[in-house]
């Protein structure tokens, strides 16, 4: 019976344990999800000493969470586009920054050209090269190396665009009648001007024949004549291409002439003095101008130009001359004219080249010229008291002109010019002879000139003019003002 019965007793504490732990599974299904414990919940933990125990998170309501998220979401996104932003202004200045030091550099290249140091450069490392590896010399940049001949990793091709070179001639203080550098295209030159021009000049005539050298029987006539003459004149230039130029200038003229002499066969001793002038508006003269060729440093510049001269003013045969008989016989009277004329009577064009040839630091400049005088046909002079008489024909002599000088750049807006002018002047003739007592004239004229730049579009040219031969007027004061517009 005892060992009958332990069988049962085992099978019974084997059900009642697997009834519990049937129960103990149960319950655990039964807890709710948001409980759920941690792996070690059914066994009570002690907290660590010194360890901080965690609070357990409080879970906010389903709305509150998607609020929550939306405002979080919209930050973001605003921040997103205050970057991108940011982004796009640093890429912009980063291409501003970028096409200005290609500008620069297309700059730099064109100053390394227009200087020479590229030359420099080559002859420098060809002379290194040359010595060997022990000569000693500066270390030059990428870019140098590379004019020189070098290889390197980075791109050279040129940026940018480099200036255009300058093909007009240098500008040069004027000191001739016929400027060097032309007025720009669709540039206006107003340029009034003022000259004062001073001549004496004394004549000693000898008519009669002499007994002994010592001794001699006639007349003689002795003069000193001096002569003041004012031009004012307005000139307009205008640029019709960049080598094309035409101008019109207008003349206004008042002479005066002082004659001192004794008049003839009165016996008297006293000198006196028979004065004459004249005023009104000159020959008006139109020009045109053309640049032939693109100079540069060590190469002329050559500037073709024509000139037609009017007779708009009052000529020498139309004022009144102080004769009683005829100047050629003149026995009474003075054989002046009583009012001075203000041109030349006849008209003339004058066809000439100007040249000038920089050589740093100065410029060497000149012209060459022709001057035609057209020839009259019945011609007639009023003389005092004798009314008309009939000259025919009339030929003035033609003039050739040559000039020289040199000009120096004092500073930005200062120069200074030293030049000199020769002329010579044919004879004059009437109906295809010689007039009595004409002949050849040479004239030379030292020329001294300066010129200021007030700003860029006006300057103040002083030219004075020194004569050095005989028939030259003694001294000449020109005084010139373009205006550009």
């Amino acid at each position: 019976m005892t060992i009958g019965r332990k069988p049962w007793r085992y099978t019974c504490s084997a059900g009642c344990a697997g009834l519990v732990l049937l129960s103990g599974i149960c319950a655990a299904q039964q807890t709710p999800v948001s409980a759920s414990p941690t792996p070690n919940a059914l066994v009570p933990s002690t907290p660590v000493p010194g360890t901080p125990v965690p609070s357990t998170p409080t879970v906010p309501a389903s709305g509150d969470v998607s609020s929550t998220i939306r405002k979080q979401v919209l930050e973001q996104g605003e921040r997103l586009d205050a970057m991108r932003s940011q982004i796009a202004a640093q890429v912009e200045q980063l291409e501003s920054m970028k096409r200005a030091l290609a500008a620069q550099e297309a700059d730099y290249r064109a100053l390394r050209h227009a200087v020479g140091i590229d030359v420099l450069d080559k002859q420098r490392a060809g002379n290194i090269r040359a010595a060997g590896a022990g000569v000693s010399a500066l270390p030059m940049s990428a870019a140098d190396s590379l004019a020189v001949g070098g290889s390197s990793d980075v791109d050279t091709k040129p940026v940018g665009q480099a200036p255009q070179q300058d093909t007009r001639p240098p500008e040069v203080a004027p000191i001739f009648d016929q400027p060097g550098v032309l007025t720009p295209r669709g540039k206006l030159i107003v340029e009034p001007s003022y000259q004062f021009g001073y001549s004496s000049a004394d004549r000693v005539a000898l008519v009669g024949y002499t007994v002994i050298p010592a001794i001699l029987i006639g007349l003689i006539d002795v003069r000193q004549v001096k002569t003041t003459t004012q031009t004012g004149a307005v000139a307009l230039r205008y640029g019709i291409t960049n080598r094309l130029e035409a101008e019109v200038r207008i003349p206004y003229v008042y002479g005066h002439t002082d004659t001192i002499s004794r008049e003839i066969f009165t016996g008297t001793a006293t000198d006196r003095v028979f004065g004459a002038s004249g005023h009104g508006i000159g020959d008006v003269e139109a020009t045109a101008r053309y640049q032939l060729n693109d100079g540069g440093a060590d190469k002329a510049y050559y500037i073709a130009w024509l000139r037609f001269k009017s007779r708009t003013g009052r000529d020498p045969f139309e004022v009144t001359t102080d004769c009683v008989q005829r100047c050629v016989q003149n026995a009474t009277g003075t054989g002046l004219p009583l009012e001075l004329p203000t041109g030349t009577g006849f008209y003339s064009l004058q066809p000439g080249v100007t040249w000038l040839y920089p050589s740093d630091p100065v410029v060497f400049f000149g012209n060459v010229s022709y001057l035609r005088n057209f020839e009259r046909s019945n011609v007639s002079r009023t003389l005092l008291l004798a009314g008309k008489e009939q000259l025919g024909k009339v030929k003035v002599g033609d003039i050739v002109d040559m000039s020289v000088g040199m000009g120096l750049a004092l500073n930005e807006k200062a120069s200074f010019s030293i030049g000199y002018d020769q002329s010579w002047v044919g004879v004059t003739k009437q109906n295809g002879k010689t007039v009595p007592g004409s002949a050849k004239t040479v004239l030379g004229t030292l020329l001294i000139g300066g010129s200021y730049r007030l700003n860029e579009k006006r300057t103040v040219n002083f030219t004075l003019g020194v004569g050095v031969t005989r028939d030259t007027p003694d001294a000449t004061v020109t005084v010139r003002v373009p205006m550009t517009y």
